[in-house]
């Protein structure tokens, strides 16, 4: 009978925990879905565009959602929706350096170098999202990544007093896909504590360097009034 008990307490237990992740992953999406944007007609002009870093290659093949990042870049430059872009990821080591990837193929594809900047400390999404205004003084910026990424990034971007909306880019499906969504759900909850319990900055703090250009005429949600 106390094996019973102790069998019934521990699912008990374990559904009231996933219940819970479930929740907290279904909020995360619920409160940024006013700002996220899926098309670059839609999204609404900001005079910086933020591309959060990834890996370029997996394995020896390409990484599509690297590929589908730098697409949209480029197309919201090309359509007058942002006059800089600023390029935020991990510089490893010499072999691996996700910024200067990132401007490699956007000047290849023909943005002018003046109009890229690079955060070669954007070594998690909070690093690249807080820095963005702390050091590059970045006030009104459109990220651009996958919308599961969005949701988390403008959570940390509204609880650390940011104007931030998100272009909301396509994602693999099939089981790449799940494997990402299911890492997510508890990037989620680590993103929680790091706000809520343990207070996190970012690595490096840095000193001032402000990009932000005469803005391009502004639109959308979470305007000051």
């Amino acid at each position: 009978m106390k094996i019973l008990n102790i069998i019934r307490f521990s699912a008990i237990g374990c559904i009231l925990v996933i219940s819970s992740i479930l929740l907290i992953d279904r909020w995360f999406s619920d409160q940024a879905s006013s700002r996220i944007f899926d098309n670059t007609q839609a999204t609404p002009a900001r005079s910086i565009g933020l591309v959060l870093g990834t890996s370029k290659y997996i394995a020896k093949s390409l990484n599509p959602y690297y590929q589908y990042r730098i697409d949209a870049a480029l197309q919201l430059y090309q359509e007058g929706k942002v006059n800089i872009l600023l390029l935020s990821g991990d510089n490893a080591h010499r072999s691996y350096n996700e910024p200067w990837t990132m401007k490699r193929d956007l000047l290849r594809s023909g943005i002018p170098e003046q109009d890229i900047v690079l955060d070669y400390a954007g070594f998690r999404t909070l690093d690249s999202v807080v820095r963005a205004k702390s050091v590059f003084d970045a006030n009104h910026f459109v990220i651009i990544t996958q919308r599961f990424h969005c949701e988390r990034a403008l959570f940390i971007a509204d609880r650390n007093q940011i104007d931030a909306i998100c272009l909301s880019v396509p994602e693999p499906k099939g089981l790449a896909g799940l494997k990402i969504r299911t890492r997510e759900v508890l990037a989620r909850i680590k993103a929680l504590i790091d706000v809520y319990i343990l207070d996190m900055k970012p690595k490096f703090a840095g000193p001032k360097e402000p990009i932000e250009k005469e803005p391009i005429e502004l639109e959308g949600p979470n305007l000051p009034t």
